[in-house]
Parts: structure tokens; sequence; C-alpha cells
């Protein structure tokens, strides 16, 4: 009898331990989670994180920071995170479905949900070297992007990013007035015109009608929306004038008051709103091999609303 109390009390205590080394690891989650610090980049734009990984499955907490943070900076980075393919999907599809780009200049292994973001001494072009929204051409244009480089060139290579809304409220008044009606046309093949068109997409490349102002769905800001990527023309100017109030538009755009710049490390992450950023990719380290994944997240159709 005395050797079965003897059991027992052995047993007790050690689920008493499990306990408390299962409360452990949830109470230093959860210093994980109130811990990560996200720090400005600039006053305008991005932000830095530090202090999670993400290659992780997120907490419904780390979750709602991490898009909190998104909002609030339009693009937000992280360092030193090795993430595989799968987890790479599986961080975007926490914030929503993945988007199949139309004419990737090439997928992972087949994979039409990760791009491949890849440049070395065989390039004649890279993606993303005009500033745009990405795939802005789409009906539905996706919500933001997550960028993954693992393969740096020794120097160059930097990513500049920047803020719609600034863009748009730095305008005059008259001049917001006079955008609030407008439209334009976003065409695919002004960018992707030679490329082969994605299987799971209908051969033809991707032409929309946008508003010239969009509204943020989340936020009720207004931002501009055309680029010098996908825009070919306001719809209800003559060509002529249409030219140049896009230009005037692209040159205010690209202003640098209104930007932030990423110098990239291997295994640094950028995770972008597409919705009121745009971004430009430097190619000033040619012949030097630039390498990486990235995934997007879908969106849907802009809207004003005064």
């Amino acid at each position: 009898m005395q050797k079965g109390l003897i059991s027992a009390q052995k047993a007790c205590f050690e689920a008493k331990s499990r306990l408390v080394r299962v409360g452990k690891r949830v109470e230093d989650r959860a210093m994980t989670s109130e811990s990560f610090s996200v720090r400005k980049l600039t006053p305008t734009i991005g932000a830095k994180i530090d202090g999670i990984d993400l290659s992780q499955p997120l907490t419904d907490k780390d979750l709602a920071r991490i898009r909190d943070a998104l909002i609030d900076n339009l693009v937000i980075f992280f360092r030193d995170q090795n993430l595989t393919p799968a987890q790479h999907k599986a961080l975007g599809r926490r914030f929503g479905d993945l988007h199949i780009h139309p004419a990737p200049l090439g997928i992972l292994d087949g994979d039409a949900e990760i791009i491949l973001v890849q440049t070395d001494e065989n390039s004649r072009r890279i993606a993303g070297e005009v500033w745009h929204s990405d795939v802005s051409c789409d009906v539905n244009p996706p919500m933001a992007s997550i960028l993954h480089i693992m393969e740096v060139p020794p120097v160059g290579g930097d990513t500049l990013f920047a803020n719609m809304y600034a863009a748009y409220e730095d305008l005059s008044i008259s001049m917001r007035n006079f955008l609030a009606g407008l439209t334009a046309i976003h065409d695919g093949r002004r960018n992707y015109d030679g490329r082969q068109t994605a299987p799971s997409r209908e051969a033809e490349y991707p032409r929309a009608e946008h508003p010239v102002v969009r509204t943020h769905p989340i936020t009720g800001r207004n931002a501009l929306f055309v680029n010098r990527m996908f825009t070919t023309r306001i719809v209800q100017l003559k060509e002529a004038e249409s030219i140049a109030l896009l230009e005037m538009l692209y040159r205010h755009i690209e202003r640098p008051e209104f930007q932030c710049r990423f110098r990239w490390q291997p295994n640094s992450v950028a995770f972008w709103d597409n919705r009121c950023a745009q971004h430009q990719a430097l190619w000033d380290y040619f012949p030097n091999r630039r390498y990486g994944h990235r995934v997007t997240i879908a969106g849907d159709r802009p809207f004003y609303r005064s």
C-alpha cells in the first residue's frame, strides 16, 4: 500500500512538473509576443520590427500587432528570418488568400503562389525597377506583398517605398477636387508584353479601370493610385491632357520626402500595403546576384469615397 502511495505521489509530482513546464513555455511565448518592437524608419513611412520569428505560427495577438504596424507604417521590415517556402505561404495566408501573378518572370518549382525574384550577370531587366503598386492592372489588385530576400549583392540593391497618402494630401485642395472624379486605365501589356502568362490565368494580360484617387478600405484615407509601370491614360481627359497630368503626378509621387529606403541583408523580409504605397527596386548592382521569394496577398477592387 505504501508503495502504491509513493507511486501516486510521484505521478502527481511529474504531472505538476509538466504543467509548470507548459506554463513556462506559454509565459515565454507571451513575453516574446509582448516584447517585439516596432521602430519607425522615417516619420512618413516604414518601420522595422524586431523580436519575432516569422517562421513560427503567429498568435492572434502577434497577428493583430503586425497588421496594425502595417496599417500605421505602410511597409514593415524584418531581419534574420529563415522562412521555408511553405512557411512563407502560411504567413501570407494569415492575412488573406494568395494572389496568382498574371505573368511572373519565374515561379518556384511550378508553384504559382511563390514568385522568384532573382537577378544575376545574365539578367536583362529586373522586376520592379519602375515606381509601381504590384499588379495594379488587375481588376482586384493585390492587397499586400511579402518579399523574402535570401541573397544580396555586396553593395546596392536597395528598395525605395513611397507613401501615397502623403503624396495625395500634399496636393492643393483644387487639384484634389479635380482628381476626385477621374479614373485611369492600368494595362498589364505595358509591363508584361513578351512574357508568358500564368497557366491558371486567361491568356490576355489584365487591364482595368481604377479611380485616380483610391480610398483605403480600413483607414478610410485617400491615396494616389496611378503609377509609371501600369497606368496608360486618364479616361476623362484628352490624350495630351492625360499625358501631362500623369507626368506631373508621377514626378510628385517620386519626391524623396514621401519615401523610405530599405537596405537588404540576407534573410530580410519586407511586407508592404499595395493600396497606399508604391515601391521601386534599384538595379545598381549588375552583374552581382540577388535572390528571393515573394508571396502576394489578394485584394479587392479599388474605390473612391470623398
